[in-house]
């Protein structure tokens, strides 16, 4: 046993993260469900509420994100490696981030519609969030929730390998049947920030992962 994880062993760990962490994941599947609102309306004052929304949000993720961050400079003992306590909320914050970044595309590109699997990878997010929230509530203990983890590690890189196909099967959709030129790079980008929030909810999977192998 390294000299941290001793130290980490017998000294009584912080529990002020937890809440900030199960905080944090809230406010991620919270963002995912008004993402899924978005791409169900092509009215554009719902769109512009939605978009509103998610922006708020995603000013609440920063300030979990900062002051997390706070509380690592301020903690002598905390409950994982500051590294990866510091990637793991980061890539929760990407996550959020690029959620936002689907809402301001759509403010700006103002397509005139939306293509099916727009809401299917909305779907896809938002499971994603769920398990990212799932884990996280198990964070209190790693080594005997490292099964339960695990397995809902593997659901996220199921998504993430599903939102592929989908990504593949948009762009196919668009050129076969996107006869404006400009409306199909609106579309297109956002599709590709929709898949990129998938990549990022796997980013999460993976801190977590490493989370639990070092916690063994």
């Amino acid at each position: 046993m390294d000299f941290n994880k001793f130290l980490r062993y017998f000294t009584p760990k912080d529990p002020s993260f937890y809440p900030l962490f199960e905080k944090d994941a809230l406010n991620l599947i919270k963002t995912a469900e008004v993402l899924k609102l978005l791409l169900s309306t092509e009215d554009i004052e719902q769109q512009e509420t939605y978009i509103k929304q998610i922006k708020d949000l995603e000013k609440i993720g920063d300030d979990f994100t900062h002051t997390i961050f706070d509380q690592l400079n301020k903690s002598f003992i905390t409950p994982f490696d500051r590294e990866d306590i510091q990637q793991f909320t980061s890539n929760i914050d990407d996550v959020v981030d690029t959620i936002n970044g689907v809402a301001q595309r759509i403010r700006l590109y103002k397509p005139k519609t939306y293509i099916p699997v727009y809401l299917e990878f909305a779907e896809i997010i938002y499971l994603a969030a769920k398990e990212i929230e799932f884990s996280v509530n198990l964070l209190t203990d790693p080594s005997g929730n490292n099964e339960k983890i695990t397995q809902s590690c593997i659901k996220i890189n199921t998504l993430e390998n599903k939102a592929d196909e989908l990504y593949h099967m948009g762009i196919s959709m668009l050129f076969e049947n996107e006869k404006d030129p400009f409306e199909l790079i609106k579309k297109k980008e956002i599709l590709e920030t929709l898949e990129k929030a998938v990549d990022k909810a796997e980013d999460v999977s993976d801190a977590i992962k490493t989370i639990l192998v070092k916690m063994a």
